[in-house]
């Protein structure tokens, strides 16, 4: 079974409404961030936009990257999280449960879960293919790809 079949199963149809109950699995990765299925291009046939929810372990580090060409809002549902941004990723701020967060397209930016539990945010992309459109940004967190096939730190 493809990805997007695999995601589609998720999925409940109504005639120009699409619904996945519970949240969805928590059945993929990337950099770091387990997400749960939610909606997008792959399963519910949108055009511009996807949305799902995404864990950041305690400690872990969602390494530096570039949102090419597309937008990103977060509302914090739990956790803090410390976002280094900009060129060279010199500035930072801090964020907390309840806090929404705008990213730019094109900022680079390097995630920090900085609480003692779990990270978790409502993602939105203006990008029906989520995290198709991402390119690595240099960090000096990031370990070799020998080091670490997931992208996870703590």
């Amino acid at each position: 079974m493809d990805e997007r079949e695999d995601l589609k199963r998720y999925v409940e149809a109504h005639a120009g409404l699409m619904v996945v109950r519970g949240g969805g699995a928590d059945n993929r990765a990337w950099n770091g961030i387990r997400y749960k299925t939610g909606l997008s291009g792959k399963n519910a046939g949108a055009q511009a936009l996807s949305m799902n929810l995404a864990t950041v372990p305690p400690g872990a580090i969602a390494y530096a990257h570039i949102h090419e060409g597309f937008e990103v809002m977060l509302f914090i549902l739990e956790g803090r999280v410390r976002h280094d941004f900009g060129p060279e990723l010199r500035y930072s701020v801090e964020n907390e449960a309840g806090d929404f967060i705008y990213i730019e397209p094109g900022v680079p930016h390097e995630v920090f879960n900085i609480g003692p539990g779990p990270l978790v945010a409502v993602v939105a992309r203006s990008a029906a293919d989520e995290w198709d459109k991402i390119v690595d940004y240099p960090s000096r967190h990031r370990p070799s790809a020998a080091a670490s096939d997931e992208g996870v730190s703590g």
